[in-house]
């Protein structure tokens, strides 16, 4: 079949989405009888668009997808997307406020609906960017987290966790965002080191006694203490235990109390407790029964409690206020820098505050027992290990989870409530009134977004139904992620699911990198150094943009990423193309036909052995997750072994001379070869692959669905591989030497070859004329010895001693004259290199990198005029 002179990715790819589709190529099916091998895909945020960190993940994960689907696995890799509570309700609301508009004037039910059709306009933008990578996903096996099998499986996960207790509601301090107006979790909480301020306080006794001082960093918090707080051990306060002190600003009198939490050795061994809006001092309110008072409120404002000459201003516009009065008060002793964690929002970066509030939470400790038990009997295996080490670091210290959010997108938590009797009722159905006839109302916070993720690899085949899906592919074998959302996802889902299907999620987990820029910079908008997906497909196309990703994914290890490494891929896809065109010209329609070991040359049976270690590097590579390792291998074998030299090493057979039998085993070979290598690269090279192998005679069908090559069907031959790899570094140094010597490339030259060995010497009498066509050679002889009065460039391959003889070759005095000038001035050049770098002065004072770069340098010259000096003596006297 007639394959286009030029490789253009874009059609190529249009063109392969489109049939993939229309075959309805990776649907996965239970009753196949084949072993299954499942993944669920990380679900992508409904409002996100692909960026960099995506490519890479789905990238790895079409890459095993294909692989075992041509090693004969049922492959189901099932798709879908994330409801993404907060950022999915901010994009809206931007949107809302755009039309001068709010959520609170549409109401709820009218908000969903915007919320949905925002969904059914843009929300497709991502899972259609999967295509356009290759993602051989079972498109009609796709989720939604907030889909209807999805919402049952929400729904019927809490109300049984509720009913064994392991849900419950409880007014507790919670981290609560300002700006999102939500609680949310310990993990989507980011702490950052700021300096701020360490204020030094006096608090008056109530009974006139001696002041107690005491340091805070967050004095406008002062207004809501209900004690301060000494260690009870600490001689300098026992006696002031159970005494009173005086609340700057309110005249509040407090309790001093004694508890363990206080640290002696910080500031003078006194601290305030707020129990409103600190966790410690939360814990500490509890177990002395102190009351909770509110001055700061969801909205980062002061509340009434605070006081009329604070009350709506804005805790930080407070604090400055709050420590002005206290200055004037004369109750301010100091103000000193101090550098301490401040907790951030991990979706809009606006600080946390510590509040207290009523929120919905899961009792998460016997839940994190089993998941633990799991990866320590081996159930599921982390790829690189030390990350297990990671997940039972935080599972072994887990706090509760509070799953309740302050929003209106997402799963409505299903309890309700009776104000004339004050009963609670979760249910899985929406109930229709209180048993006592007392009207209901439906709790109005939503799930955490990760709680029905945590769900993902269960309630996307079906549960809580016993599903063929679940029966065939629960627990699957794979799960790819990254090692930030270990705790966020990984771990829940292992909680969840030993619970709820009494198996782990999935058997292996491997964990990737983060793609970073090129100098290993987290990426960022503002940074300015993102890398857009979309622009580098089109650029350089979507497969350079996988091998890319392939090739430099080493287990755990971060990715310095630069966009122009794709550049070298491309020209690789290029080199695949035209080498396959190539082939294609010479070998015809005809599908290849069987050949007899004795027929083979050395450079079939070296090919076909370095086609067999090949194979088995990549599946090795594979198998064990070293994406890297085996995009190496494939690209070294394509480029070098196949294109370099085994096409190389054809031409002779297909010349008209040529006997017709060694031109069919050739041919044969060669096409045999080249599936083969296709099917090898389909998983990380999907399109040009699929492009190419619809071109090769005798190829039916999909290349996706085509069988992987068997180790068996390609023999290891390593006396062959030995004797090529001594001709190869032959050839290599003839054509260093031509070159070297400065020899026109036009012209044809005599070669003398002498081996020591009789073997060896044989070896190259029968591949001369072979070498004599790779070097453009007029004649090669293999000698007894070399004459050492001969003029001629001279080396060594191996064992294997080299003359290329230049008497007619080069004007020789011309020559002489030439390379005696260059030597003279590369001399001087190294001379004054030397003479620098003999200068401690230098050396000791000029940075480090400079010493390095003129050392550099000098290696260079001295390795040039030893070169220089040889090609010299090679032409002998005059």
């Amino acid at each position: 079949m007639p394959i286009d002179k030029e490789y253009l990715p874009g059609e190529v790819e249009a063109r392969w989405i489109r049939r993939w589709a229309e075959a309805d190529l990776f649907r996965a099916d239970p009753d196949a009888g084949k072993d299954p091998f499942c993944m669920v895909i990380p679900p992508p945020n409904v409002t996100g668009n692909l960026h960099i960190g995506h490519v890479l993940v789905y990238t790895l994960h079409d890459v095993v997808a294909r692989w075992r689907r041509m090693q004969g696995n049922d492959v189901l890799w099932l798709p879908g997307t994330d409801h993404a509570g907060i950022a999915t309700q901010m994009v809206v609301e931007r949107a809302l406020r755009d039309e001068g508009t709010q959520r609170i004037e549409l109401g709820r039910e009218a908000f969903e609906k915007r919320v949905w059709e925002w969904k059914e306009t843009y929300g497709n933008r991502i899972t259609n960017a999967l295509r356009t990578l290759g993602s051989s996903c079972d498109w009609s096996r796709e989720r939604f987290t907030m889909d209807e099998g999805l919402s049952r499986a929400v729904r019927t996960v809490f109300v049984r966790l509720y009913d064994e207790g392991l849900i419950y509601r409880g007014r507790y301090i919670v981290n609560w965002c300002p700006r999102c107006h939500t609680a949310i979790s310990d993990l989507e909480t980011v702490y950052e080191t700021e300096l701020g301020a360490l204020y030094k306080l006096r608090y008056p006794a109530s009974d006139g006694g001696e002041p107690l001082e005491l340091a805070t960093t967050r004095p406008e918090t002062l207004l809501g203490d209900t004690a301060v707080a000494v260690h009870p051990d600490d001689e300098r306060y026992m006696e002031r235990i159970g005494g009173r002190v005086v609340v700057p600003l309110v005249n509040r009198e407090v309790p001093v109390i004694g508890d363990g939490m206080v640290d002696p050795e910080f500031g003078t061994g006194v601290v305030k407790i707020t129990p409103g809006h600190d966790p410690n001092d939360f814990a500490a309110g509890q177990r002395h029964g102190l009351d909770e008072i509110l001055v700061i409120g969801p909205d980062g404002r002061m509340t009434d409690k605070a006081g009329a000459a604070y009350a709506g201003l804005d805790r930080h516009v407070a604090r400055v206020k709050v420590v002005a009065d206290l200055e004037a008060a004369g109750l301010l002793l100091s103000v000193d820098e101090y550098e301490h964690a401040v907790g951030h929002c991990q979706r809009c970066g606006e600080t946390v505050e510590p509040l207290v509030s009523r929120q919905w939470f899961v009792k998460v400790g016997p839940l994190a027992k089993p998941a633990i038990e799991a990866v320590e009997r081996g159930a599921t295996e982390f790829v690189p290990g030390s990350w297990s080490k990671v997940y039972f670091e935080w599972m072994r210290n887990i706090h509760d989870w509070c799953i309740s959010r302050q929003l209106w997108w997402g799963h409505r938590i299903p309890a309700w409530y009776c104000d004339a009797c004050d009963k609670t009722i979760v249910s899985e159905h929406d109930p229709d009134a209180c048993e006592c006839g007392g009207r209901l109302r439906q709790d109005e916070d939503v799930l955490d977004t990760w709680f029905s993720s945590a769900l993902w690899p269960f309630s996307t085949m079906g549960w809580p139904d016993e599903t063929r899906d679940l029966e065939h592919y629960y627990p699957t074998q794979l799960l790819i992620t990254g090692h930030d959302i270990i705790f966020f996802w990984v771990a829940r889902m292992m909680m969840t699911g030993l619970k709820f299907r009494g198996d782990v999620p999935f058997s292996k987990v491997y964990i990737h990198g983060l793609v970073r820029d090129a100098k290993g910079q987290k990426m960022s908008k503002s940074k300015g150094n993102t890398i857009d997906p979309h622009e580098v497909q089109e650029q350089y196309g979507t497969d350079a943009v996988r091998f890319t990703m392939s090739i430099l994914a080493a287990p755990g290890n971060d990715i310095p990423l630069a966009p122009e490494r794709m550049e070298g891929y491309r020209a690789f896809a290029n080199k695949l193309w035209n080498a396959t065109r190539f082939v294609l010209l010479k070998t015809g329609d005809a599908p290849p036909s069987a050949w007899d070991s004795e027929e083979l040359t050395l450079a079939d049976r070296w090919i076909l052995s370095r086609f067999s270690a090949n194979l088995e590097a990549v599946d090795r590579g594979l198998e064990g997750f070293r994406f890297d390792h085996a995009a190496d291998a494939l690209y070294h074998f394509v480029w070098g072994d196949f294109c370099d030299w085994y096409i190389e090493l054809t031409k002779p057979s297909f010349q008209a001379a040529a006997d017709a039998r060694r031109t069919e085993v050739t041919r044969s070979v060669l096409l045999s070869i080249l599936s083969g290598m296709l099917r090898m690269l389909h998983p990380i090279m999907p399109f040009i692959t699929e492009e190419l192998w619809e071109k090769l005679p005798g190829c039916e069908g999909f290349l996706a669905t085509a069988p992987w090559p068997q180790r068996d069907a390609y023999a290891n031959d390593a006396a062959a591989e030995a004797q090529m790899a001594l001709l190869q570094q032959t050839v290599v140094k003839i054509r260093n030497l031509r070159a070297e010597s400065g020899i026109d490339a036009g012209k044809r030259i005599a070669v003398l070859l002498h081996a020591e060995d009789d073997e060896v010497a044989a070896m190259l009498t029968a591949q001369r004329d072979l070498m004599a066509t790779l070097v453009r050679a007029e004649s090669i002889e293999i000698v007894e010895a070399i004459d050492d009065s001969l003029i001629a460039a001279r080396g060594l391959a191996g064992a294997i001693h080299i003359a290329l003889p230049l008497e007619g070759l080069l004007d020789l005095d011309a020559e002489r004259e030439r390379l005696g000038k260059d030597l003279a001035k590369i001399a001087k050049e190294l001379d004054a290199r030397n003479k620098k770098l003999a200068n401690s002065f230098f050396t000791e004072r000029a940075p480090a990198e400079v010493v390095e770069k003129e050392r550099s340098l000098q290696k260079e010259l001295a390795s040039r005029k030893a070169r220089l000096e040889k090609n010299l003596a090679n032409l002998g006297s005059t």
